[in-house]
């Protein structure tokens, strides 16, 4: 998987901006980066069931569009209501933001724009996918996100048990 993920991603994972995804926390104690990361290799073992069953993929494009799928570049976290009012919030507006940042810095074809601009589906309910990808990752994004959120609960709910005794 990782070889697959530095084959088609390198430039991406290389890139001096990219490296600033770690600074950011997505879910509980996992980066940006790291979440990004999972996605991209939880993606590629979607499409390998897949491709057992004669339903292939564009790889390339699957990797890149899951490395790049949350790319907007702030700690969203620390947005106020107030802020989230005025330009919306995170879950709706962070899929554009990321292709916006992703189109500046890489290029682009229309696979990788769509896995980005419609990862949040079904939150965002117009923005369907329009390629086999983007629904992979997509998939991937939401049981990824839903692990890393399990994970955190689990750790807080050790942590708080060993300090109760």
């Amino acid at each position: 998987m990782k070889e697959r993920i530095r084959k088609y991603g390198s430039d991406i994972l290389n890139h001096e901006t990219y490296a600033t995804l770690s600074t950011y926390m997505q879910h509980g104690s996992v980066s940006v980066m790291e979440h990004c990361l999972r996605v991209a290799e939880t993606s590629l073992r979607i499409s390998d069931w897949m491709k057992r069953h004669k339903i292939e993929c564009h790889e390339r494009e699957l990797v890149r569009g899951a490395l790049l799928h949350d790319y907007f570049l702030y700690d969203w976290h620390n947005t106020t209501l107030k802020y989230s009012l005025k330009h919306g919030f995170h879950g709706f507006t962070h899929a554009r933001i990321a292709l916006n940042n992703a189109s500046r810095d890489y290029q682009l074809n229309e696979i990788e724009k769509d896995i980005i601009l419609k990862h949040m589906f079904p939150l965002n309910l117009t923005a369907v996918p329009g390629y086999r990808e983007a629904w992979i990752v997509t998939m991937a994004d939401k049981y990824c996100s839903l692990m890393e959120t399990l994970m955190m609960r689990s750790k807080h709910r050790k942590n708080r048990t060993r300090t109760q005794h």
